[in-house]
């Protein structure tokens, strides 16, 4: 049997104390080890220099150079090195900079025993991890699209899809979707199918490149 790769991870935060528990939740897993440690963005990107790395993990607010201007750094220094944003901020503006500064995921501080695994082998299966949140932030402004007349008649969505769609930004599941409608999972997944197909995407990655590409997010 082929041994997985260990994952080489970098991570930056100005606080000792998050990036040791960072650690902790990190190193208890088989396939990811933190291999340098930086207090802030500017010596993240020395790290990444000096190292060799596979995923970034960065806080966005640090001294001297924050996580954002470090992941912009990073994507020219190191086009192949995936980035993380860990924060404290369940923001949209900072998630969105986040996404165009090149980041592959968000994870907030609070739930990062919960995410943050998750998210680093999303984020080396070059799959980008979206919190709840950004995925309604995204699913909303889409919604204000349509209502505005911004986006063209063929991709307009039928009632009972916008009705999916609105219980989907609300962070409802499938199941649960499929009982507050009388309908069955399998025709609710088949409307999720159905947006996506006429929002003209495949997946979650897609979905947020759109949001980039049709002005969703501030520049």
């Amino acid at each position: 049997m082929t041994q997985t790769p260990t994952v080489r991870i970098l991570l930056a935060d100005d606080h000792a104390l998050v990036r040791r528990g960072v650690r902790l939740i990190v190193d208890r897993e088989p396939d990811l080890e933190v291999v340098a440690e930086a207090g802030d963005g500017a010596e993240a990107i020395d790290l990444a220099r000096a190292n060799d790395v596979d995923l970034a993990v960065l806080d966005i607010a640090m001294p001297r150079m924050t996580g954002l201007q470090a992941a912009r750094e990073l994507a020219v220094l190191k086009p192949g090195l995936r980035v993380l944003m860990l924060t404290m901020h369940d923001n949209e503006q900072y998630f969105f900079q986040a996404l165009k500064a090149g980041a592959g995921g968000y994870v907030l501080k609070s739930v990062a025993d919960r995410d943050l695994v998750a998210a680093c082998r999303a984020a080396m299966r070059d799959e980008p991890f979206l919190y709840p949140g950004a995925v309604t932030a995204l699913i909303r402004n889409y919604l204000d699209r349509v209502r505005h007349g911004e986006e063209p008649p063929d991709r307009m969505l039928t009632a009972r899809e916008e009705e999916v769609l609105k219980l989907v930004a609300e962070g409802h599941s499938s199941k649960e979707i499929a009982e507050m409608l009388f309908i069955s999972i399998k025709t609710v997944h088949r409307h999720r199918a159905n947006l996506l197909h006429k929002l003209g995407l495949r997946d979650r990655l897609e979905l947020t490149r759109y949001a980039i590409r049709a002005g969703l997010i501030e520049p």
